[in-house]
């Protein structure tokens, strides 16, 4: 039987061989590193510190260099040697006068007491004694309670660290009694540089695209990016290629991410629902998917707001691309998609069928440019409002302009407006307000004069009411103001004479003799079919009973017959 072989040291993970050990190693958090090594150099510490953040974004190593810093014997002030004694008992975990203590475990109130009572005991070799309790939030309230007087009078050979992800989680008597720093997240930027620098050290042959995928999958964590580095070089060894990074870590394909959101921007929903069998049959997950994709339209939407901005991490192919989609599409339509698809969010985190859920909403979204926004729909709408005004206008110019005088036209106009009539008022009108033109053209005039216009109700009892609303009675009045003069006097008058069928038809109106009788329909049928000129297209049986319909009645005189 053959000896397994074993290696002379335990393998060590990256998250813990590249953790930094100055505070110039510490990537993208300068604005703490350097408030702290001022702070150092100058004397001003304080007794305690409260770092919070995003997880993996250095909080614990800073307390770390911290510690090492304030006891080291042999570096400068600010910068610990890492040779000494005390810093590499801090390094290696095992110094007494540096406790880190996790706050998930040991969050009663009793390992609270247990700590006051071990604070009162000088430090045995370096200048002072330190605790940094991760994950202070976890601490119970009474916890909490038994380390305030501590906090604020801490005998003057105690330092305290505190670290957590929710800040907001802890007290504010703890808070006032601490300094705060707020890490940040890390730009994808920062951690594909310092993935490719320990892809050089480590002799691991990777693609920039390659780390750029880790790095967008660690999501600002640094401690992730490497975790994620580790898991992929476990699979393929020394050389790692894109396609086992996707497929190990099982990250949505960019490739299918841009060809959904070029379908959808294009309108095709074959090529949409190809995308879901694809994501299918591969095994990623769906919802995954699905907020990738909203965040790829998120992408394309600010690459037309904010033009050439750090805010997209992605490489410069995908940047082109994503600036062609972008501007294909449109601000006001993706506007639009991304809102239809953040309303649609929720039902697909909660639904059983994901697939089905993902493929009715991706069709929908090719269908949406079918549909007219309202700032679209505004301008159609004023759009041919002006060119049916200018069609009426051309339209009422006066036949004198024809004739032989050339000033006859002129004059023509001029005693129109003069002495405008009740017709002209009636034309200007259905250029203006159909359903209004609609009732008055069967209205009769009573009086018209400088200063009082007086109408009289027609004989449908349908539109009688219709200046009844205080609204259009008030749109009458502008009508009539702008047509005849400034505040005109309109009196609305009852009538009792049946209308006159031999009167001429004023313009736009339809003869009487080409309207069809339907003197077999109720009276306000008659009366909706004749101011809206309708007309009746098919006649479709009533649903009371076959016996009510044309076919039943035919079937039942044949049998008389």
């Amino acid at each position: 039987m053959g000896t397994r072989e074993v290696p002379d040291a335990p393998y060590e993970v990256f998250a813990r061989k590249w953790r930094p050990q100055v505070f110039e190693e510490v990537i993208g958090q300068e604005h703490i590193t350097q408030t702290l090594i001022n702070a150092i150099q100058s004397g001003r510490l304080a007794h305690a510190y409260l770092f919070g953040g995003p997880r993996g974004v250095g909080k614990t190593s800073v307390a770390r260099i911290l510690a090492k810093a304030l006891n080291c014997e042999k570096g400068v002030p600010g910068i610990p040697c890492n040779k000494c004694r005390s810093c590499e008992e801090v390094t290696d975990g095992s110094s007494v006068d540096v406790q880190e203590i996790d706050g998930a475990s040991n969050r009663g109130i009793d390992e609270i007491r247990e700590l006051r009572e071990s604070i009162k005991y000088m430090p045995s070799s370096g200048r002072y004694r330190v605790y940094i309790i991760d994950e202070v939030h976890m601490l119970t309230l009474p916890a909490f309670n038994a380390l305030l007087k501590t906090l604020e009078e801490p005998p003057s050979h105690v330092k305290f660290i505190f670290a957590t992800t929710e800040a907001h989680k802890v007290p504010v008597t703890i808070l006032s009694r601490c300094q705060r720093f707020d890490f940040k997240r890390l730009p994808m930027v920062d951690i594909v540089s310092q993935l490719e620098k320990i892809a050089t050290q480590e002799h691991i042959e990777i693609s920039k695209s390659g780390l750029a995928l880790l790095a967008r999958e660690a999501d600002g964590s640094m401690r992730d990016a490497e975790s994620l580095l580790d898991q992929v070089i476990s699979f393929t060894g020394a050389k790692v290629e894109d396609k086992h990074i996707t497929e190990i870590l099982g990250i949505v394909d960019r490739d299918m991410v841009f060809r959904a959101s070029r379908a959808i921007i294009e309108g095709s929903p074959r090529d949409c629902l190809e995308v879901v069998d694809q994501i299918y049959n591969y095994g990623y997950d769906i919802k995954e998917f699905y907020y990738a994709l909203m965040d790829q339209f998120r992408n394309l939407l600010i690459s037309l707001m904010v033009p050439s901005n750090r805010m997209l991490e992605m490489s410069e192919e995908e940047m082109a691309e994503t600036k062609r989609l972008a501007e294909l599409a449109g601000s006001e339509k993706l506007l639009l998609l991304l809102n239809l698809m953040i309303n649609r969010e929720e039902g697909l985190r909660f639904t059983y069928h994901p697939r089905l859920i993902l493929e009715t909403i991706m069709v929908k979204l090719c269908h949406l440019g079918d549909f007219l926004s309202f700032g679209d729909l505004i301008q159609k709408i004023e759009s041919l409002e002006k060119r049916v005004v200018a069609t009426l206008a051309s339209r009422e110019q006066p036949k004198a302009q024809y004739l032989s005088d050339p000033g006859a036209g002129c004059i023509s106009e001029s005693q129109e407006k003069a002495s405008p009539t009740w017709d002209g008022f009636l034309t200007f009108l259905s250029s203006k307000n159909k359903a209004m033109f609609n009732v008055l053209k069967g209205w009769h005039l009573k009086r018209l004069d400088g200063e009082t216009l007086e109408i009289a109700k027609g004989s449908q009892s349908f539109s009688s009411s219709y200046f009844d609303d205080p609204e259009r009675y008030r749109q009458l009045l502008d009508y009539c103001s702008s047509f005849f003069q400034p505040n005109i006097n309109v009196k609305v008058l009852e009538n009792n004479q049946p209308l006159s069928h031999t009167k001429t038809p004023s313009k736009g109106e339809v003869p009487e003799h080409e309207i069809k009788n339907y003197s077999e329909l109720s009276p306000p049928v008659q009366d909706i079919l004749k101011v809206f000129q309708g007309k009746i297209l098919e006649e479709l049986p009533v649903k009371r009973g076959r016996a009510h319909s044309p076919k039943a009645a035919s079937k039942k005189e044949e049998v008389k017959e």
